[in-house]
């Protein structure tokens, strides 16, 4: 490994984020939130100290030759330092009364789960919520890969060549990595510019429907980036708007599709689009279970119509199977059989190469066909199978890898909740808080609902929980690779 090159990188970044405070900085300034601004000043001008005393120690560092193991390194570090130094303005402008509970508020935004320890959303600095949404929209595409795409902007002496496909490899989610165009900082330039395009037409359609700026806004971070921070205590549900719920529940659903599928509607690609099979699987788990509850809550007088039910049930379970985390209402309060919709979604999540956390549609549909391959290999055990996506083929590696992960996954949550067992909370709370934190949901069941937070766990507990999120959000073995003595030894 290159250290020094891997402390290089890391300042850049640092000063990327220290840039990019300015923006929420102006919000304070528009607001007039005085302690706010002096929060964000503060903590550019620490960031700017930093990353500049590293950079000068590490100025002959050539940033080529990077190996894998530094792409691992370097872009764990960066969501940890990314995620420590975006803390601090909350805990200098008053709104967080300890760093923990800072700490894992940005992890919780970077990471885009939405988890929220404020019991006053409403009550806090614009520009610190601002800057709190913001999080969610640089993480959902991913802090590297934005830094990637502008990485020739940022300064000389900082090319990577060969190197940066590792790091847009070690943050990118799904079981399988590839390039839209022959160059990765290409590659990463037309996600974010698909990213910026779809933002954009969210934001307009909400100004559409009668929402201030500010508003529209901060709900476009959280919405495409899959994440769920909201300026409102009602979440979504405090605008009381059947359009504002179909809009937001759209652009979900558009955050929860694989990228790569945009670029290739773009090009004119679409019978690819349509011939993939994870999304047809993605928009089928989303549909089904939004129409069988919306069935339930009518024949239950829920609510009044069918049209009105299914309002809701498309939208909260959009939001789970996105692991978004938005609500519009208290779910817990619906029949069972329309609450266990909701749970059998937060173990899917979304396609892979899209902005949602979560398992992966991809990897739980392989799974199922898996499983029903074994059946019949059992009558028949002679014959061939293939396990396909689509049209596409699935190797032998791939489906060893998404096993794997699947295991690994649920190993995790199982060892994560006896941990936070040690709080003493019930055992509803307890599973679904690690469930929802390692796959980046942002809301569950028990005390950590639609209606609940987590600012009653201890200190702690809450760096646990940004650990499951950063985890979760790094899929796993990017972060767990770490722990492995090889990777340490030369």
């Amino acid at each position: 490994m290159h250290f020094g090159k891997d402390a290089k990188l890391l300042a850049l970044i640092m000063l990327f984020v220290g840039m990019l405070m300015l923006i929420p900085l102006g919000v304070s300034v528009h607001f007039d939130e005085s302690q706010a601004i002096k929060a964000f000043l503060t903590t550019i001008a620490l960031i700017t100290v930093i990353s500049g005393s590293t950079l000068a120690i590490t100025r002959k560092e050539n940033m080529r030759g990077l190996m894998p193991r530094d792409g691992y390194l370097f872009v764990t570090l960066t969501w940890i330092i990314a995620t420590a130094f975006g803390a601090i303005p909350l805990v200098l402008s008053g709104d967080f009364t300890s760093y923990s509970s800072a700490y894992f508020e940005i992890m919780s935004g970077f990471t885009t789960t939405g988890a929220t320890s404020l019991t006053n959303i409403e009550a806090c600095n614009k520009g610190i919520l601002f800057w709190r949404s913001m999080t969610n929209w640089l993480g959902g595409m991913g802090i590297v890969v934005l830094f990637v795409a502008l990485l020739p902007a940022i300064g000389s002496g900082t090319q990577i060549g060969a190197g940066s496909f590792l790091l847009l490899g070690a943050e990118s989610v799904g079981p399988v990595k590839g390039k839209l165009t022959p160059k990765t900082r290409s590659t990463a330039g037309v996600l974010w510019l698909i990213y910026v395009g779809i933002s954009a037409m969210q934001t307009m359609l909400l100004l559409a429907g009668g929402l201030g700026l500010y508003d529209a806004v901060t709900i476009t971070f959280s919405t495409i980036s899959a994440a769920g921070f909201s300026v409102k205590n009602a979440s979504i549900g405090a605008y009381d708007s059947a359009y504002v719920d179909a809009v937001v529940t759209a652009f979900m659903l558009a955050g929860g599709i694989n990228f790569s599928l945009y670029y290739k509607a773009f090009t004119g690609k679409i019978r690819q689009v349509f011939k993939d099979g994870e999304l047809r699987w993605y928009l089928a788990i989303w549909f089904s279970c939004a129409a069988l509850g919306a069935v339930q809550l009518t024949a239950k007088h829920v609510y009044p119509t069918l049209l009105k039910s299914f309002r809701y049930t498309a939208f909260n379970v959009a939001s789970i199977l996105t692991t978004t985390g938005f609500s519009t209402t208290d779910y817990l309060l619906w029949p069972t059989f329309s609450v266990m919709l909701i749970v059998l979604t937060m173990f899917v999540g979304g396609c892979a190469g899209s902005t949602g956390g979560g398992i992966k549609v991809i990897r739980v549909s392989t799974v199922c066909k898996m499983g029903t391959t074994l059946i019949r290999h059992r009558i028949h055990p002679n014959a061939v199978y293939k396990i396909k996506n689509g049209n596409e083929i699935m190797h032998s590696e791939t489906l060893t890898s998404i096993v794997s992960f699947c295991a690994v996954y649920i190993i995790t949550w199982i060892l994560g909740s006896v941990i936070i067992a040690l709080t003493g909370t019930d055992i509803e709370t307890c599973l679904s808080s690690t469930l929802l934190t390692l796959g980046n949901i942002g809301i569950g069941f028990g005390k950590t609902g639609p209606t609940g937070n987590f600012a009653f766990f201890p200190e702690w507990a809450k760096f646990v929980f940004s650990f499951l999120m950063l985890a979760g959000r790094l899929e796993l073995f990017t972060v767990y690779v770490l722990f492995s003595r090889a990777f340490w030894k030369r």
